[in-house]
């Protein structure tokens, strides 16, 4: 059987399962729409958690951040791991006690003005809007290679298969197709990594294999990888970062943008008690770190299979013939995802580091000596966990798994963000400001039509992303993190913040996150008008992009308490709401006010 009818039956097979949970699922009311009747058991909603926060980005794209960049993207891991643990102490118990739908219908109630709501829906479409390009973008990288189409035509198929279960099934549909995605993205993640684990170190456990020793050469896997890499010009794998403030301020961004994603805080409405949202997150937790212990060894693995795929007899002997490459880079090459140029016209594949860094001029002289006039191999790092199972010559089965695998994160995490929009839009924009007498079927409509908009917009941006899948849904952590996490934090634990103070604090905590982003990344992500190269050269105190969302934080913390300080008091029973929703005994069901 041709690998490519492996792939459709492992992928065919998955996307029926996702759609007959859906079927099966069917919404019926707004309630069942928005938080799946409210009665979902904890360690089901933390596996759909699990799956909701296990996006491209975790399963497809940090695994290929990690492999190129080494110890410095360890804060992808530490981040968005910590963000639970804040989401479980600090936000979920209480959200879940205060019982309503929607992220901007408790800003709104709790700070007493539409308006407040208006802005929070402003900030939710504008955070998950950007989360959900990295997963679109992850989806037409996977269904490109794995159905042999072009990555737009990838974009198209993975749109169509969210908008059929989620439309259809709203959260109801998508927390019981997420138990199923999750179940199908563990499977795929592990079973490729114990065997390549097996392979170079004899260890089944990843994990425990990026600290074991490498059999080929008696090193330690980690040593030989560092080995391999910096013969060629590469920096070394485990070498600390340069910004020390950069990397603190980017895990800090990390953290508190995943406790303000408002797709991932959805998820706690739906549970039956208070005890329960909390219990939610201590799953997810658990599930989640199934996969986040296995990437930093299937990042590390990958790279040096890539690199001994190149340079078969040691980086100090020639490199492959690229008449010689094996199968998997031509079926990548079709995809457009790995370049070739022979740029010294000797047929083989030279891949080294050409830059400007220290470790690339060190290396100068040897690949002038050498004959090679630059690097002539380039390759997506999103591809890396895909490619895999194939670099390291497993099974088909596995690389059809891995493919439905890869499929089920991306898809997973975009139904949650594009549930989070449309509720936003329907239930906060059109019941709360436009329409309050909407009937329920009104409601149910309006959810579903926003979600097919939603769906087209998203397509589109994800068909031109401002990068890799993973740095994209970072900028949404900063957006999150600058804008939504201050306002629930503040709306929960303090009694002296009106309303006038959290409008300012979330307008200037949005407006200078996504000023400093566009100045690097392009206004609006349009490729061509960024104004400043997005070097470290360039940013402001050594502070990426990605890292800024921590300093938009504390501009909304600080606007928001020196304006209420400076206007009157939230009236006695907002303050008497806000100390009764500190206490979390007893909540109600999730309701409609």
């Amino acid at each position: 059987m041709s690998q490519f009818a492996i792939n459709i039956i492992f992928v065919g097979g998955s996307f029926l399962l996702y759609i007959l949970i859906a079927i099966w699922a069917k919404a019926g009311s707004t309630k069942d729409f928005y938080v799946a009747g409210g009665g979902v058991h904890p360690i089901t909603n933390g596996m759909a958690i699990g799956a909701d926060w296990m996006s491209a980005a975790s399963f497809i794209s940090m695994a290929g951040i990690i492999a190129a960049s080494g110890y410095a993207s360890s804060a992808y891991l530490m981040g968005w791991t910590g963000g639970y643990v804040l989401l479980a102490m600090l936000l979920a118990p209480y959200l879940r006690k205060f019982g309503k739908f929607t992220v901007p219908e408790f800003i709104g109630d709790r700070f007493y003005s539409k308006q407040a709501r208006m802005v929070a829906v402003i900030c939710l479409i504008v955070a998950s809007l950007t989360y959900v390009i990295g997963q679109m973008a992850g989806a037409g990288v996977a269904f490109s290679r794995f159905l042999e189409v072009d990555s737009t035509m990838g974009l198209i198929i993975a749109a169509v298969v969210i908008f059929i279960y989620s439309v259809l099934g709203g959260m109801k549909g998508i927390t019981y197709t997420q138990v199923a995605q999750y179940c199908v993205l563990i499977i795929a993640y592990t079973i490729p990594a114990v065997f390549i684990s097996l392979q170079l170190t004899g260890n089944p456990i990843p994990a425990l294999g990026l600290f074991s020793t490498h059999i080929d050469s008696g090193m330690p896997i980690l040593d030989k990888l560092n080995q391999v890499i910096t013969d060629v010009g590469f920096t070394e794998y485990s070498a600390d970062v340069d910004s020390h403030l950069n990397m603190v301020l980017f895990t800090l961004t990390l953290m508190i943008g995943t406790a303000g994603l408002p797709h991932v805080i959805i998820r706690f409405f739906t549970v039956p008690k208070v005890a329960d949202a909390r219990w939610s997150a201590g799953w997810a937790l658990v599930f989640i770190a199934l996969l986040y212990l296995t990437a930093p060894a299937v990042a590390s693995m990958a790279r040096l299979n890539l690199m001994t795929t190149i340079y078969p007899d040691g980086t100090a002997a020639e490199p492959i013939r690229y008449a010689d490459r094996p199968q998997w880079i031509k079926e990548w090459e079709i995809t457009g995802l790995i370049q070739f140029e022979d740029k010294n016209g000797d047929g083989r594949i030279q891949m080294y580091n050409d830059g400007s860094s220290e470790a690339a001029k060190a290396f100068q002289p040897e690949a002038e000596a050498r004959g090679w006039d630059g690097n002539e191999f380039t390759y997506n790092r999103d591809i890396l966990v895909l490619a895999n199972p194939e670099i390291a010559n497993l099974p088909g089965w596995v690389i059809g798994l891995i493919a439905a695998g890869g499929l089920a994160a991306a898809l997973s995490t975009a139904a949650g963000l594009l549930l989070a929009i449309s509720s936003a839009i329907s239930h906060d924009l059109i019941k709360g400001a436009i329409n309050p007498g909407i009937t329920e079927k009104g409601e149910l409509v309006a959810a579903r039509i926003s979600m097919a908009v939603a769906i087209i917009l998203a397509t589109y941006l994800g068909a031109n992303p401002p990068g890799f899948a993973a740095q994209v849904v970072a900028l949404a952590f900063g957006i999150a993190a600058a804008s939504l996490f201050p306002a629930l934090m503040m709306g929960i634990f303090s009694k002296r913040v009106n309303n006038t103070g959290a409008i300012a604090g979330m307008l200037c905590g949005l407006v200078f996150t996504l000023s400093y982003i566009f100045v690097y990344k392009g206004w609006l992500f349009i490729p061509g008008t960024a104004n400043l190269a997005d070097t470290p050269e360039n940013w402001v105190f050594g502070i990426s992009p990605l890292s800024i969302g921590a300093i938009g934080a504390i501009v909304n913390f600080a606007v928001a308490f020196a304006v209420s300080n400076a206007t009157e008091e939230p009236p006695v029973e907002i303050q008497e709401l806000v100390e009764s929703v500190r206490y979390p005994r007893g909540a109600g069901q999730a309701q409609d006010h």
